[in-house]
């Protein structure tokens, strides 16, 4: 399956970085119902704005009134990633929110779910990429202490669901996604032009990501819904590519003009995973955009008054 033409997809968390460029493009083709508690009533009216039907819901506790009772896909890409200490709050969420979605479209055709690198423990070996097979564990970040664990329990609970409910999964672990509607090298972008010293880890430690543009993703949607399995297939979702952040904000210095002020930090720097793409790459297909002219497209989207050196 090279595309998705005249579905009918679910897509939960349609507002979000990730989620709002992959919905809205597949609405070109799709009817695309967007489903989220939509707190910000301004994220809704983007997403219908981009011909998204969208209804307000709530996967703690979700009332599916004013939903289509059947789809034909499930992209499971919504997740709270929140600050503090609620680890019950993030695994409701995360985990048993995926319990009821998955069991509310348990006859869709395929399911796709967003997980993260995060799930991992963090490597023995940092020179080699982080595989489907290596342990996990998860590496708390300072910013969102609880999510990583929920993420862990929503894959199982997304195994279950898969095998129970007879529903086809894919499990994807993402990494640093970006594009025009943000991500991981926006932020370094708007913390060179801010000024602000960035984080990262001691080499060796967590300094290189696999940075994936939101093209990409768009690119191996299907074939990773036609690659789920009622056990569930798990595949990392990042950039063909590793790249240090140290390199990426060095190259985002030299395209505006700036000075990049990186930090190296064990507490505080921002853990990165280097995922090796060797099975994303079986099922789904290379990446086609290279992570310069990507960035280069960010920037030139985010802030046009700048220009590229």
């Amino acid at each position: 399956m090279q595309t998705l033409e005249g579905r009918k997809i679910l897509v939960t968390g349609p507002a979000g970085q990730i989620a709002f460029p992959l919905a809205a493009r597949l609405a070109k083709d799709n009817e695309v119902f967007g489903v989220a508690r939509f707190g910000d009533a301004s994220t809704r009216e983007r997403c219908e704005a981009a011909g998204i039907r969208t209804a307000v819901v709530d996967l703690a506790d979700p009332d599916w009134s004013k939903v289509p009772e059947r789809v034909d896909y499930l992209l499971h890409l919504a997740a709270v990633i929140a600050p503090g200490e609620d680890y019950d709050r993030s695994i409701r969420i995360n985990a048993v929110g995926t319990g009821h979605v998955m069991s509310r479209f348990r006859d869709a055709k395929a399911c796709l779910m967003m997980s993260t690198c995060g799930v991992y423990l963090p490597p023995q070996d940092y020179a080699r990429p982080v595989v489907e097979t290596d342990p996990l564990g998860g590496s708390p970040q300072p910013y969102a202490p609880t999510y990583c664990v929920s993420k862990i329990s929503q894959e199982a609970v997304a195994k279950f669901a898969a095998e129970s409910f007879g529903l086809p999964t894919t499990i994807a672990r993402m990494n640093a996604a970006y594009g025009d509607n943000g991500g991981f090298p926006a932020m370094v972008l708007d913390m060179i032009l801010g000024g602000v010293p960035i984080p990262v880890m001691p080499p060796g430690h967590g300094q290189v990501a696999s940075p994936i543009h939101e093209d990409d993703i768009f690119d191996h949607t299907p074939r990773l819904l036609a690659a789920a399995s009622t056990t569930a297939t798990i595949v990392n979702w990042g950039g063909d590519v590793g790249v240090s952040v140290p390199e990426m904000a060095e190259y985002i210095a030299r395209r505006i003009g700036r000075e990049a002020k990186v930090v190296e930090s064990l507490e505080q720097g921002i853990h990165q995973y280097w995922l090796d793409p060797t099975r994303r790459i079986e099922l789904a297909g290379p990446c086609r955009v290279d992570w310069h002219d990507g960035i280069d497209r960010m920037i030139a989207a985010r802030h046009p008054e700048l220009s590229l050196r």
